[in-house]
């Protein structure tokens, strides 16, 4: 499991950008204009082969009655105890400011303390460089001064960050997959647990949001054995307000992290939704096999082929991996249940099939020679050699002359072309190309 990294401060210190720098997207709005990050971002970073998550909080303020800063102050509070690491960003252009010495009181207490990385940020220059030593009347030891902007000084920023995080050794196959139900509030991930386990462990209410926190249950049934845990309901950021929901949806993300296996819930009669698209993209990221379940299948109105444009509307919105299985059940009427149980022991043992060198090279380097990367400023590329990297995850390394060159349509073809032929459905690839 991955560890999780905050980025705390007050209002346009540039924590957004200093958030899209580290998951190398603009994923996060970045403005002049203070107090633009009300909402939670997520993100996935990798620095030196050590994964982690990171969270952008709102600006910490002092003194306003607002109610939107209310809750980002209680946020931001939830998201210091669950982090492993802080990022206590300061404005080297401004100095020192009175919610900067608010802010560093809050980070003072020792159980916080040793999880703190001062960051100087907006330092353009030697004279700002210089200024910045001021920075240590704060308390700490240290600072990094860095320009998220540019990404001055990330390096040496990053290099300290990883050696803050939980240990992540490479995770072994296990014969118990670790199977998390992940959705939306109120699509029935709790009613699926308990239906599953033949009793009632889990709260199930018509309110949204009833499940709190991860609950974790050892199934073994019907001749299956897997771990179960069931998750709190993701909802939209923009409809994340309370703060314990907040913690929720970080320990949500943080049982995806920690999963082989999701099972991806959503509500087939209120449709396959932008929300349901980006939990599913959560467990892609992470790197997770994929299950997709979807309940309420018995109040849809039936027709010839509903089953079958449903499936089609579904993988064509997440393409382009949509190689996983998709069934359409009903949690209350018990239909196709056993289905989900077959399903993830077929994803669990995709996610960590091993395929042999040899096998690999005597069945793909003919269908390349005969469909090979297109040619690139007048230079023609081939593809050498083949291997599987020795990851938690199907991971396969090609060794070409001009990797620079291709493409991800190429890329594309390689990982369709693999799934075609060894059967990974389910399971996460990532292609590599590398200088042979």
């Amino acid at each position: 499991m991955s560890g999780i990294v905050a980025i705390v401060g007050k209002p346009n210190v540039g924590k957004s950008t200093l958030f899209n720098r580290l998951v190398q997207e603009r994923q996060a709005i970045v403005n002049e204009e203070s107090g633009v990050t009300r909402d939670r971002n997520y993100g996935k970073s990798i620095w030196n082969g050590t994964p982690f998550s990171v969270i952008d909080t709102g600006g910490y303020t002092e003194f306003s009655d607002t109610v939107y800063d209310e809750e980002i102050r209680k946020q931001v509070i939830l998201a210091i105890d669950e982090a492993q690491v802080i990022l206590f960003v300061v404005d080297s252009k401004i100095g020192i400011q009175s919610a900067d010495i608010t802010i560093s009181k809050l980070l003072r207490p020792k159980e916080v303390r040793s999880k703190v990385i001062l960051v100087a940020n907006k330092v353009d220059n030697t004279i700002l460089l210089h200024q910045s030593t001021e920075f240590y009347a704060l308390g700490w030891e240290t600072y990094y001064p860095i320009a998220s902007n540019s990404g001055s000084g990330t390096g040496d920023l990053l290099d300290e960050l990883v050696t803050r995080l939980p240990n992540t050794k490479p995770v072994e196959t296990t014969e118990v997959p670790k199977v998390s139900i992940v959705g939306r509030p109120n699509v029935g991930k709790s009613s699926l647990i308990n239906k599953f386990l033949g009793e009632d462990r889990s709260i199930v209410s018509d309110e949204a949001g009833t499940t709190r926190d991860a609950i974790k249950n050892r199934f073994n049934r019907f001749g299956y054995t897997m771990d179960l845990v069931d998750t709190a309901g993701i909802r939209k950021k923009k409809s994340v307000h309370e703060n314990l929901e907040f913690y929720s949806v970080m320990r949500s993300i943080r049982t995806i992290e920690g999963s082989d296996v999701c099972v991806v819930v959503i509500d087939g009669f209120q449709g396959f939704e932008k929300q349901d698209l980006s939990i599913l993209y959560l467990a892609i990221r992470n790197k997770k096999g994929v299950v997709l379940f979807v309940n309420k299948w018995d109040l849809c109105p039936k027709s010839t082929n509903l089953a079958k444009d449903y499936e089609k509307l579904i993988r064509d919105k997440t393409a382009p991996f949509n190689d996983y299985p998709i069934i359409f059940g009903s949690v209350l009427q018990s239909q196709r249940l056993l289905n989900i149980f077959e399903a993830v022991q077929e994803v669990h043992k995709n996610k960590f099939k091993r395929i042999k060198t040899t096998v690999l090279n005597d069945t793909l380097l003919p269908i390349i020679s005969k469909n090979p990367p297109p040619m690139t400023k007048g230079k023609l590329l081939k593809i050498k050699y083949i291997t599987q990297a020795p990851t938690p995850f199907p991971k396969f390394v090609f060794f070409a002359n001009l990797p620079q060159y291709i493409k991800e349509p190429y890329r594309r073809y390689l990982e369709n072309t693999i799934r075609k032929l060894f059967e990974f459905r389910g399971a996460p690839i990532e292609i590599a190309i590398k200088q042979k």
